[in-house]
């Protein structure tokens, strides 16, 4: 297992986040975790709405200080009350403080915002994380599922005001859902910020194709893609799993998966995944076989930037940082 730095934080953070939704019984879950550990591995991710997800977390978890705990809130967790979501100072305090006590911890790693709460002033979000920055019960913070231009304005203001900015992003990808690569990576990457990637499996639709999942939930697409992946395992003898993975982590070195298992089993198999470089046109030959569009504006800046009618004469020949 290698270690990357958790955004422009000097938190050194896993290849690999092991993601514990999915986790039901205490000793399995302790069985993942320990052998995820003594894989070098190091941030487990959870979340308020999980169910029970982190009363079991926290009561199977030791040696938490060697542990980078992440957890989210934004979730509802009372649907008759309206303030009982969101992303709002009265939410984040009282879910902040619930997830302590389930987690049995004095303070989180890493506090994600869950999802974006277009109610919310971002300002107040952003002041309110810092102010619990402060106070030591978090210690760095991120954002899932939001909009890029959401997650710039908030670390705009939040350098501007010397406020606590967001180090990470967690978002889907995986070759099924590369709708990041238009703009959330790259502003990611312009922000220094570490990617986790949810789902990078697609739901186990590449882990296996239709030898996995029921042949009827997928479309000629998702069977594309799962025998793509699956020629790639064969002629570099992995899983298709382990193949999967390693295209996520193959587009930008701010990428991590974000795994989630049910045993000590597909862990060891997804920690294949670190060992395995694909081959350029390996990855050229499964991203053909479902094809991806950036759209505008991407592809039309990208038309423009040699061009001579664009940028004079010397268009090609600036060399860029």
């Amino acid at each position: 297992m290698r270690y990357r730095l958790f955004g422009r934080t000097g938190l050194r953070v896993s290849d690999l986040f092991l993601g514990t939704m999915v986790l039901t019984d205490p000793g399995e879950t302790r069985r993942i975790i320990d052998a995820y550990a003594d894989a070098g591995g190091n941030v487990l991710d959870t979340a308020s709405a999980y169910g029970d997800g982190e009363e079991l977390l926290g009561s199977v978890l030791e040696r938490r200080d060697r542990f980078v705990l992440a957890t989210k809130y934004t979730l509802s967790r009372d649907a008759r009350d309206p303030n009982a979501a969101g992303n709002h100072r009265k939410n984040l305090v009282f879910s902040l403080e619930q997830s302590l006590r389930r987690l049995r911890t004095d303070y989180i790693d890493v506090y994600w915002v869950h999802v974006w709460d277009r109610h919310t002033p971002l300002e107040e979000t952003m002041r309110a994380l810092d102010d619990a920055v402060r106070t030591g019960k978090i210690l760095y913070v991120g954002i899932s599922d939001a909009p890029a231009w959401v997650v710039s304005r908030a670390n705009t203001l939040a350098q501007w005001r010397d406020w606590t900015p967001f180090a990470g992003l967690q978002v889907p990808y995986n070759l099924l859902q590369r709708d990041i690569e238009r703009e959330l990576l790259p502003m990611a990457e312009a922000f220094g910020m570490s990617v986790a990637a949810w789902a990078p499996l697609a739901s186990g639709r590449l882990a296996g194709g239709s030898r996995r999942a029921d042949p009827g939930s997928l479309t000629p697409r998702d069977e594309a893609a799962a025998a793509a992946v699956r020629a790639v395992a064969d002629e570099l003898g992995a899983t298709a799993a382990q193949v999967a993975l390693a295209w996520t982590r193959s587009r930008s070195p701010a990428v991590h998966p974000l795994v989630g298992v049910s045993s000590v089993e597909q862990l060891t198999e997804n920690l294949g995944a670190l060992d395995l470089v694909l081959p350029d046109d390996a990855v050229d030959r499964l991203e053909a076989a479902v094809g991806f569009e950036r759209g505008f504006p991407a592809d039309f800046i990208a038309e423009c930037e040699p061009s001579p009618f664009v940028f004079g004469d010397h268009a090609t020949a600036v060399v860029g940082r």
